[in-house]
């Protein structure tokens, strides 16, 4: 009975401090949280249980190290912008070790291995055509990949487990379980989101969308699968972007909400005085081809402006000046000495009074 006791105030003070209740929950705008890519590339290896932090720099797992190598190697041969994964690979089920799934293509090749590498990143990746020695496959229905990779980072550890039993037990209830396929995966960036998931699944035009959410929590899968999946609505507030959108577009998209649900625009902003307005307004930037920037500094460009302005008024001075006539400065001068002869007359008089 002790043992029991000890293993739930375990549970309870890991939940606290790495799950669902930890402190950093919400206090991120998630939007604009995900890097740009077009392609997602899962690697089907092993269980998550066994992966080690690095999965694919692990000198004991060679397939996904060759794999990861391969794409590095041929990064500027691929046009796509390519993201590799490691996804749980386990015998009896949709997925096995070696198992290659991409997205947006929804296609599988199966059973790859470290000598055919070369050849399916030659084939599939550079030259996009079907690889030479696998069989392509379609990959039907929605499919939700959640980090579980303990090993990486204990939040993700802790949520990503959870999160997916808690997809199975609703996506059962729902009868869907050949049409949403739910899989652990490796790490996928931001710890600190945790729980993180992606859903690859169509969109409202019938176009397959990666998109990423996170400080996702059991409270959350029953919308996930009736608004995302069902009926193409993106969740704005736990939303962190999608595959193949810039994270300016991301962050617009987000309508400026964080994931509590308050809107920024409400939130009041320092004010500024003129002069830094007009300062930021001015700075800008663009990068050109061949790393060529046109970037504007916008101190500058405003001391530039008044020295500008004040050469402008000496030279309108100069010119009203300039327009006199000679007789004129010659009255001028001789109606200020009046004045002058005046006042001194004056101040002898007072003085001898």
């Amino acid at each position: 009975m002790a043992e029991v006791v000890e293993a739930f105030s375990s549970d309870a003070a890991d939940d606290v401090k790495f799950g669902f209740q930890r402190p950093e929950m919400y206090q991120t705008n998630l939007a604009g949280t995900v890097d740009p890519y077009d392609r997602h590339l899962f690697l089907c290896y092993k269980t998550y249980e066994s992966w080690p932090s690095r999965v694919e720099d692990s000198e004991s797992d060679t397939l996904p190290k060759v794999l990861s190598a391969v794409l590095k190697a041929r990064k500027k041969d691929i046009n796509v912008k390519t993201r590799l994964t490691v996804c749980e690979g386990r015998e009896g089920t949709e997925f096995s070790d070696g198992d290659v799934l991409i997205f947006p293509e929804m296609t599988k090749y199966r059973g790859l291995k470290d000598s055919d590498v070369d050849s399916f990143v030659d084939d599939v990746l550079v030259n996009g055509k079907p690889w030479a020695y696998g069989v392509q496959e379609v990959l039907a229905g929605s499919h939700v990949f959640i980090c579980a990779h303990a090993n990486r980072d204990r939040r993700c550890g802790v949520c990503g487990p959870v999160l997916i039993e808690k997809f199975k037990e609703e996506i059962q209830l729902r009868g869907l379980k050949d049409q949403v396929f739910v899989n652990a995966c490796s790490h996928v960036g931001g710890h600190k989101y945790a729980g993180n998931i992606i859903i690859f699944s169509s969109d409202a035009e019938g176009k397959i969308a990666g998109h990423w959410y996170g400080y996702v929590t059991p409270n959350d899968v029953a919308e996930l699968l009736d608004q995302h999946i069902g009926k193409g609505e993106i969740i704005e507030r736990i939303w962190r972007g999608q595959m193949g959108a810039s994270v300016e577009h991301s962050e617009k998209k987000d309508k400026q909400k964080i994931p509590n649900g308050k809107e920024l625009a409400n939130i009041e902003k320092p004010k500024k005085d003129n002069a830094q307005e007009k300062k930021e307004d001015m700075t800008s930037c663009c990068q050109g081809t061949s790393g060529f920037s046109c970037c504007r500094n916008g101190s500058l460009e405003v001391k530039e402006t008044a020295e500008e302005q004040g050469m402008k008024g000496l030279s309108k001075l100069s010119s009203w000046m300039d327009n006199w006539e000679q007789s004129d400065v010659l009255a001028a001068v001789a109606v200020v000495g009046a004045v002058a002869t005046i006042a001194v007359a004056y101040s002898i008089y007072r003085k001898s009074g």
